[in-house]
């Protein structure tokens, strides 16, 4: 059954990703308003058909510029939270040359980071400024890398730091995020289960997707946590360092909260 599911949702997948990644693609070079807001459909139609149902407790900030960190377990985390609302992520320079998945982040205008050269991350973290103060959410899944998905990894400060200098006295705005799967097939998913569903260490992505297609539903939860105000006092390196270090605790509570809570106890501000 699971195979034949499979190959039910990659027959209706292919074609219809192929449509939407050539209008992205056409609205990004006219500069429609359309390229903000097509991978929020598309991220939406894709957790409709891999039987994700995502829930959201908590309220995007408001205010601009805009730095989300998010911990980080799968590349599933990339679609739950796009399917929320228009958002960019800053990725590892590596991921840029993955076939398919690398045509998707820059279809979503990603952020690549190379940072082995100074000079290279130098221009990446003048592009996200850039895009902050246009007005884009901008995320940094903060841990560095993925992990079981029972545990939030420190969050490293360093490319907080530097994304922060170029915004002035003014600041931007830090807003903690976690992204957290609750149950699978209508059952909670415990510690021992969570695992399945991240994608770390050596796991091949191919089966790892079809994984995910073939098991049961699954309920994800968005928390977005009270943002942070940086400030230009904020700016000063040990200050970077504390600010970090309260979005990840804020992040480690929120993870803690939810898994003491079980399925369905959070507040939903909204399910897709």
């Amino acid at each position: 059954m699971s195979r034949l599911r499979v190959f039910s949702v990659t027959v209706l997948l292919v074609p219809v990703t192929i449509v939407l990644m050539g209008v992205q693609w056409l609205a990004l070079k006219s500069g429609s308003g359309v390229a903000g807001h097509l991978p929020v459909v598309f991220h939406r139609f894709v957790c409709r058909l891999f039987r994700v149902q995502v829930s959201v407790d908590g309220e995007i900030a408001d205010h601009r510029p805009l730095l989300i960190l998010s911990n980080h377990s799968s590349w599933l985390d990339i679609v739950v939270l796009s399917s929320v609302m228009p958002m960019s992520f800053i990725a590892k320079s590596d991921v840029a040359a993955w076939p398919v998945f690398g045509t998707f982040a820059r279809l979503q205008r990603s952020i690549f980071v190379e940072r082995e050269r100074r000079s290279a991350t130098k221009r990446a973290v003048e592009s996200i400024q850039t895009r902050m103060r246009g007005g884009d959410a901008i995320v940094l899944f903060a841990e560095g890398t993925t992990n079981d998905g029972n545990r939030v990894l420190p969050f490293k400060s360093a490319l907080v730091g530097a994304v922060q200098d170029g915004m002035g006295e003014a600041g931007c705005v830090v807003q903690p995020v976690l992204v957290t799967y609750k149950s699978r097939g209508g059952l909670p998913i415990g510690r021992k289960d969570r695992p399945a569903i991240s994608w770390y260490g050596d796991m091949t992505l191919l089966s790892h997707l079809g994984g995910i297609i073939g098991g049961g539903p699954i309920e994800a939860a968005v928390v977005f946590c009270p943002p942070i105000p940086a400030t230009g006092d904020d700016l000063l390196p040990q200050n970077r360092k504390v600010l970090t270090k309260s979005a990840e605790q804020a992040v480690r509570q929120a993870l803690t909260e939810t898994m003491r809570r079980g399925q369905g106890s959070l507040s939903r501000a909204a399910t897709y």
